[in-house]
């Protein structure tokens, strides 16, 4: 479907839609004189205080201050883009969106995924039957039961059995009629080296289904139940599935975890289930691989807080601190669960039950208060080792966004290095600066050679493909977020305050799609034109605290800035 909705239907879909009964599929409401009130959905609480007003048709949470019309309720509530809830608020009232017509390799893309999707689903039930009823799977159900998973559990959480059989789900496959290429595509067979025909991925194991954000199956993981190597194997890449995208788990946990406003990352799929089941539902796994970009992003999203519960070993704390580095420059605060050495979720939870659990949950610890303790620890005596310790510190604190929790850590550091705060402090700045320089240094676009033709700055190539100066990147975001900021830009002009051409028709593109915006609605919109989204710096995450108070100080520095930009240029045009 096209990103460009047209804004009569957007308007008469904003107007049309019966709030009040798309948020009661999600929130108990009761009436309250004008308004409906209930307990927030996005937030714990305790005392209702999320409101919502059929009249205005808006929803406001004055606890967390979330707020907005339909549009924004569907898209925090499920996690959708801006043209995914208008389609859905569109099926629902009977509206009709023009889609775009598919070229012939998206069709072929979109069938193909739709016959990958259905060979993953027989699979599932297959694999699903043989633990439930198969005589051979016996052993298996008696794993479960050990573990504390029954029948139940088992059908709650859609496991499964592989028999251990060389072929059983491959002649499976073969009696449903399934192309046995698009089989070896999911990883579900593969081919036989010396001899024809194919043999099962999945043999003797506990089958774990992977689910995506609209709750398909993508993917399998698979336990052994006795000794060897290795104890989990999973489902290789394939045109469904990138694990460095997906979560075990969020499928299920999408509401808990936004409810809570924090997510519980585990390593593995036992550590997800055995906390699932214990009632922390906000909990969710990676997929046999480190933490990536995109799952921070996907988990941004979701929570506010990233609480890391990996196995408290050398490996599991790299694992740590390597996650660390991922989540903390997105602005999500990022804490430690803690458990005894040795212990994994389950056997925790098993040990000591859900209260201690979750007294351990309330002790987590931030992550770069860890990593502190840790490499301070772990340096040598002497002058050197804790100078080379303390710089290892530094250049984590360059992830926080949060100048204060930068400065509380400055100061602890200093407390247990003895080394002066304002050194740190100093010292800071300077691996900010060589940060700065090098990001630079990456983004600059080589100078053409002298037979090269040059292309004009007005071109819209060469002005969508410019990359953005870090400068520019920060105010463009405070012309975004802030209305005052935004007006004192249109009534000095543009030009005023950007140097680059590129930037300053992103810029006046940006004032006219934001002009008639409410505050707080500003992404909402910009949503509605995915081709300007993708111009803006990325990822676009704001956070009000780091400019409080500084907007018209910062507009009075760009604007000296480009104004001496401009006068150097001149100069040089005389010379």
């Amino acid at each position: 479907m096209t990103g460009n909705i047209p804004d009569d239907k957007i308007q008469l879909m904003r107007e049309g839609v019966d709030i009040l009964e798309l948020v009661s599929r999600y929130v108990q409401l009761k009436r309250s004189g004008a308004n409906h009130v209930g307990l927030c959905p996005f937030h714990t609480e305790k005392t209702p205080s999320f409101s919502v007003n059929p009249g205005r048709q808006i929803f406001k949470c004055f606890g967390c201050g979330v707020g907005g019309d339909a549009f924004e309720f569907l898209m925090r509530i499920e996690g959708l883009s801006f043209p995914e809830a208008a389609l859905r608020i569109a099926s629902e009232m009977g509206i009709d969106i023009e889609e775009r017509r598919l070229s012939p390799e998206e069709e072929r893309r979109r069938q193909e995924h739709e016959s990958l999707q259905r060979v993953n689903a027989i699979a599932a039930e297959f694999f699903h039957r043989q633990l439930l009823d198969a005589p051979q799977a016996e052993d298996c159900r008696q794993y479960l039961n050990r573990r504390g998973y029954g029948r139940t559990s088992a059908t709650e959480y859609q496991l499964g059995y592989a028999p251990d059989r060389w072929d059983a789900l491959t002649k499976h496959l073969q009696q449903q009629g399934v192309d046995p290429a698009e089989a070896r595509t999911l990883g579900l067979i593969r081919r036989r080296e010396k001899s024809q025909g194919d043999y099962d991925l999945f043999r003797g194991r506990l089958i774990f289904p992977i689910h995506d954000l609209s709750g398909r199956i993508v993917a399998f993981g698979g336990r052994i139940l006795g000794e060897g190597q290795p104890k989990y194997i999973n489902s290789p890449e394939s045109p469904i599935y990138h694990k460095g995208q997906v979560l075990f788990g969020l499928y299920a946990a999408r509401q808990a975890i936004r409810q809570a406003a924090e997510v519980v990352l585990v390593e593995g799929y036992f550590d997800q289930l055995a906390l699932a089941r214990a009632g922390v539902n906000n909990v969710v796994a990676t997929c046999g691989t480190a933490l990536t970009v995109e799952h921070a992003q996907l988990l941004k999203r979701y929570a506010k807080r990233v609480l890391l519960l990996f196995d408290d070993d050398k490996a599991g704390r790299a694992a740590t601190f390597k996650s660390m580095e991922l989540l903390l420059p997105t602005g999500l605060e990022t804490a430690v669960i803690e458990l005894e050495v040795g212990e994994d979720p389950d056997s925790f939870l098993q040990k000591h039950g859900k209260e201690v659990f979750a007294a351990q949950l309330q002790a987590a610890r931030p992550v770069i208060e860890l990593f502190m303790e840790d490499r301070l620890s772990a340096a040598p005596s002497g002058a050197a080792g804790v100078s080379r310790a303390a710089q290892q510190v530094l250049e984590m604190l360059v992830l926080l966004p949060n100048p204060l929790e930068v400065d509380l850590s400055l100061k602890e550091l200093a407390r247990r290095t003895e080394i002066e705060v304002d050194l740190l402090r100093q010292q800071l700045e300077q691996i900010k600066s060589q940060l700065l320089e090098r990001s630079a240094r990456q983004k600059r676009v080589p100078a053409p050679r002298l037979e090269e033709t040059v292309p004009l700055p007005s071109e819209p190539a060469a002005e969508q493909q410019r990359a953005l100066t870090p400068a520019d990147a920060k105010l463009l975001k405070l012309l975004i977020f802030e209305p005052d900021v935004r007006q004192q830009i249109v009534e000095q002009e543009v030009e005023t305050f950007f140097f680059d051409a590129a930037s300053c028709a992103l810029a006046t593109e940006l004032i006219r799609q934001l002009q008639d915006v409410a505050s707080g609605q500003e992404l909402t919109r910009l949503q509605q034109r995915p081709e300007l989204l993708e111009r803006l710096p990325q990822p676009l995450l704001y956070d009000p605290a780091e400019y409080a108070g500084a907007g018209r100080q910062m507009l009075e520095s760009y604007q000296q800035k480009t104004a001496d930009r401009r006068r150097r240029q001149q100069l040089k045009g005389y010379s």
